[in-house]
């Protein structure tokens, strides 16, 4: 074979091979990137409805900012007020259930609540709705790179451990009300954060509730790039999108680890997974709860045939178990 042809194939591959390891390091650089700072997303029609007539959903609404600029809802049974449409079908099935129930409006303890990746504390404006009907008051902060958060990088709780706790201190030093007896839930990454929480030790958290969450992130990683560019690739691609998102917010992917948090849990702990979820699989949640202690009161909850998205949405009654489980543990009748 002629040399210039040799030359010219040489050529060619030095190129794609070039070509190659600038897509690789691109979407590795894109991976990270998104991880530590996902897209935000705005207000969506249903918030704005629920924000201009929060007294048709039988709460009352009040914005607030934490002192390090977090911005947060606080979302509490109107007083005298009748419940909206989803309340009253929760306090229906808490009854069915044999739940004897305070009358509407009044408080017994205080829920925070940690939205999803990608999320904004309005997506638990519904949520809030039913839990402020069981007699709930419920807080909710934009976590860190998300809604109207002024951080840049997201912690997936490693970061966010003592932001729940502040939530609700300064949340009640502002409007005056007494800080315990109180909750935490958490969704997907939410979940994490609220693990993470509620695993401090001076933690003044009565129960925890965790749905669609996972023990390693890394493994939720691995399991999402292994989809997209094969098993045998898929480590290699988180390794790499690890590495971009520990130079961008000061986090290895390693860290995130809420199975070792929760194994030194000493609280009730309810943990729910959706049994089709193709974002965080099954498998992550159900290790999440055997990695907690046996001496605790624990409730794992499959929630048939739900995904990631719409692990709430399905006809299984979880706003009902989530409501029993806080009311038996969190209630300030108990």
């Amino acid at each position: 074979m002629p040399r210039i042809i040799l030359r010219t194939l040489l050529k060619m591959l030095l190129v794609t091979l070039g070509v190659f390891v600038a897509g690789v390091a691109g979407l590795a650089l894109w991976a990270g990137s998104e991880i530590a700072s996902p897209e935000r997303r705005g207000l969506q029609d249903y918030h704005r409805e629920f924000l201009d007539n929060p007294a048709a959903h039988g709460v009352g609404l009040a914005s607030f900012a934490l002192k390090d600029g977090t911005p947060c809802v606080m979302c509490a049974p109107h007083p005298g007020g009748k419940p909206g449409a989803r309340g009253v079908k929760v306090r229906e099935q808490l009854v069915q259930r044999g739940i004897t129930l305070a009358e509407p409006g009044k408080i017994t303890g205080t829920l925070v609540l940690a939205h999803g990746r990608r999320g904004r504390k309005e997506d638990y404006l519904l949520i809030a709705e039913r839990l402020c009907a069981a007699g709930f008051r419920c807080l909710m902060p934009d976590l860190p790179a998300h809604g109207d958060h002024p951080a840049a990088h997201a912690g997936y709780g490693v970061l966010e451990t003592e932001l729940p706790a502040r939530v609700l201190t300064e949340a009640a030093e502002r409007f005056g009300f007494e800080p315990r007896p109180a909750g935490l839930l958490g969704i997907s990454m939410g979940g994490s954060v609220v693990v993470h929480s509620a695993a401090q030790a001076d933690a003044p958290w009565r129960a925890l509730v965790v749905i669609a969450s996972f023990d390693s992130f890394t493994a939720v990683v691995e399991h999402q790039t292994s989809k997209l560019f094969g098993g045998w690739s898929g480590p290699a691609w988180a390794r790499m999108a690890g590495a971009v998102y520990r130079m961008r917010s000061g986090v290895a992917l390693t860290d995130i680890q809420p199975g070792r948090k929760a194994a030194s849990l000493g609280m009730p702990a309810l943990i729910a997974h959706g049994s089709a979820d193709r974002v965080v699989p099954m498998s992550a949640g159900r290790r999440l709860f055997d990695a907690l202690p046996a001496g605790i009161e624990k409730k794992w909850i499959e929630i048939p045939g739900a995904d990631h998205d719409n692990v709430l949405i399905t006809d299984f009654p979880i706003y009902a178990e989530v409501a029993e489980w806080m009311l038996r543990h969190v209630s300030a009748a108990e």
